[in-house]
């Protein structure tokens, strides 16, 4: 695998364009409601594009990011853009990490140094990793896929494949949102090669069998699932069905891709009503000017049309394999879908780490970077 280092470095010039884009802004009229029910309201809108294009600094971004080796390759003949952070440390364990979306390869930036150096970090050098973190296809500084067919079966196999070029021939992989479904799946297709997965969440349908006897967080599990499915699905509908209509208002006006992604950190996240509760105003503003700089709406909303319908039946209809790699879970609480123990383990029949921190939403490693390194090394202790 030939592969060559890589630095992000944005041309001023389309960081200007993004100012006045942001300044020339045409507002729709307020919502006619006092809460987040019809999408982002205006005036909390307006204050954070106004503060993306006076006070926001993406140099300060790009340089966290290149302060990482970064790399790319080409894998089954599409550039891929990936983070790869050796260990100091004598016997460190290989792991790939995946994000989902909205997100990208700066969720993990604040766990990298726990992960690769545990001493460094107040930990045990027992519990080092060798960390790679690589942009799903149409995704970050990845290569857009050209032609249909990239489905995360397709990206699973790459990143098996991306592994193997790296050199590590046993590894474990972590993922969350389509990272849970491509870690789920490599650990399918390649279960010789990985010590384990960790996934947040594991994707289980609910079992028919416990409806007469549910838990009272079973319930809850339930409910939530139906009021996602009643009044939170339709970003999903649109970039499963038609993601190249709505690409044309996320690659031209910034404002659409803010408001598209900002009400998912408020509505996934554990942040009691405001999104910045639970990330701060540059953490989100840096994954959302990476999606403009990158012009990836569409290219990202793409993976949706490739393999939403298949997923959203593994977390909601049926259990349709079964998964015997070793598997750690962990279940926060901010998160959808939230399976019990029991129903996941229909479907991941080695369950060897199961547990439900206190905080944190569906961006685990973003929203709680501590929480979620310990997460990530409780388990990995089981099977290293």
């Amino acid at each position: 695998m030939d592969t060559t280092p890589f630095r992000a470095r944005i041309p001023e010039a389309d960081l200007e364009d993004l100012r006045g884009r942001l300044r020339r802004a045409r507002w729709p009229e307020e919502e006619t409601v006092d809460d987040w029910s019809q999408g982002v309201p205006a005036a909390y809108l307006r204050e954070l594009c106004s503060y993306w294009a006076d006070s926001y600094d993406w140099r300060a971004a790009e340089s966290r990011l290149n302060a990482f080796p970064q790399f790319r390759a080409e894998i089954d003949g599409l550039g891929i853009h990936y983070l790869h952070v050796r260990s100091p440390h004598p016997g460190a364990l290989p792991l790939i990490l995946t994000h989902g979306w909205p997100g990208s390869v700066f969720e993990f930036l604040d766990v990298l140094g726990p992960l690769t150096d545990p001493v460094a970090h107040g930990g045990d050098a027992a519990d080092a990793f060798h960390v790679v973190v690589p942009s799903l296809p149409g995704y970050g500084f990845s290569d857009k896929p050209a032609r249909a067919g990239w489905s995360i079966q397709r990206i699973a196999d790459a990143w098996i494949h991306l592994m193997d070029g790296l050199g590590y021939e046993r590894f474990g992989a972590q993922g969350g949102d389509w990272g849970t479904s491509i870690t789920t799946l490599m650990g399918r297709k390649a279960p010789e090669r990985l010590a384990g997965i960790h996934l947040s969440p594991p994707l289980a349908a609910p079992d028919p069998a416990t409806f007469g006897e549910l838990t009272e967080s079973e319930r809850k599990s339930l409910d939530d699932l139906e009021g996602a499915k009643a009044d939170g699905s339709g970003y999903a509908i649109q970039q499963a069905t038609r993601p190249q209509t709505i690409g044309y208002a996320l690659a031209d006006s910034p404002v659409a891709l803010c408001a598209w992604i900002v009400e998912k950190f408020q509505a996934w996240t554990d942040c009691d009503g405001h999104p910045e509760n639970a990330l701060s105003r540059d953490a989100m503003l840096d994954d959302i000017t990476l999606y403009w700089l990158t012009g990836t709406g569409a290219s990202s909303a793409r993976l949706y049309w490739e393999s939403f319908a298949e997923v959203s039946g593994w977390f909601s209809e049926s259990t349709v394999d079964t998964i015997a790699v070793p598997t750690g879970c962990s279940v926060f609480p901010r998160e959808i879908p939230r399976p019990s123990r029991r129903w996941a383990e229909r479907r991941f029949t080695d369950i060897r780490y199961w547990n439900e921190p206190d905080r944190g939403g569906h961006f685990g490693a973003f929203e709680q970077p501590g929480v979620f390194t310990e997460e990530v090394r409780s388990f990995f202790r089981l099977v290293r």
